[in-house]
């Protein structure tokens, strides 16, 4: 029985170029999807990308790059870091990084680490508290500097996670929105990698190699709620491939009139004759009123 021929370096080489650009393209044709469908980036933008130095915001920073020479509008990108102060923190990394690639950018330096760790008692989740920092600290610069939309790197098992986070411990039905206006009107903020899948964004920051700089500002502690809801993710997934995307498409797909919400759709009047509607109302709340004193 004859050997089998080894595969020569060079043609392991090719197919793991091909695939890096299948991904390349892919992620994309996600992201200028994502803008498109949602409005996301107007011709004159000035787009602030919030780059944390993980891998999905320099998957982000990435992908906007490659489609700005293209774009069928013109638009700015800024990259900001929020420096914490963290000890140990690598300033040199990301102005190094942002140097080389010619990419414009401003380092925050704003000390939120002392706040937090003063605030939080030892040993409880400074995840809250440390993103309500971060969040004030570049809204704040990106008004200060004329930035029209606020760029940051969350993606589809994000958005994925967050709404089944919130129905099972808050009994809402809402998730992580592609586009919205911050709570004082003052800004727009958008997530261009909402339809791309995170092991996708992993293995692209992986070929890139991107120089990650982990978050350590809490050590070792997880959201063990939203770990939870991942491992459950990653689990259907692996039993169902593909549950995940029809699950994500689902969002986009909602009917109203078939949930239980009456601020979405009117069911005290469906099917009532004109002038019954008050007198059956009151009908219900009487008797129910009569059960609750019996």
């Amino acid at each position: 029985m004859s050997a089998q021929p080894e595969v020569v370096q060079p043609e392991i080489a090719r197919k793991q170029a091909y695939e890096a650009g299948k991904l390349a393209k892919r992620l994309r044709h996600q992201v200028g999807q994502a803008i498109a469908d949602f409005g996301m980036i107007e011709d004159g933008d000035k787009v602030m990308v919030c780059l944390s130095g993980g891998k999905d915001s320099y998957t982000m920073l990435d992908v906007l790059l490659s489609l700005q020479a293209k774009a069928p509008v013109r638009f700015e990108l800024i990259a900001v870091n929020l420096d914490q102060k963290q000890p140990g923190f690598p300033q040199h990394v990301l102005p190094q990084y942002l140097t080389e690639r010619g990419v414009p950018f401003h380092i925050i330096e704003q000390d939120t680490y002392s706040t937090v760790t003063r605030v939080i008692p030892e040993g409880k989740t400074m995840c809250s508290l440390c993103s309500r920092l971060r969040r004030g600290a570049l809204y704040h610069w990106a008004a200060a500097n004329g930035v029209t939309k606020i760029a940051l790197g969350h993606h589809r098992d994000d958005i994925l996670g967050t709404f089944f986070l919130n129905m099972f411990y808050q009994g809402s039905l809402k998730a992580m929105p592609p586009k919205l206006r911050s709570d004082d009107g003052r800004h727009v903020v958008i997530r261009p990698m909402a339809y791309c899948k995170e092991s996708d964004i992993a293995d692209y920051a992986t070929h890139r190699q991107f120089p990650i700089i982990p978050c350590n500002l809490c050590g070792s502690q997880e959201n063990l709620q939203r770990k939870a809801v991942s491992r459950m993710l990653h689990e259907w997934e692996r039993q169902h491939p593909g549950r995940s995307e029809t699950i994500f498409r689902a969002l986009g797909n909602v009917a109203p009139s078939q949930l239980v919400d009456r601020q979405l759709f009117d069911f005290a009047s469906l099917g009532t004759r004109e002038g019954a509607q008050r007198a059956d109302a009151h009908a219900w709340l009487a008797g129910t009123e009569s059960d609750n004193h019996s």
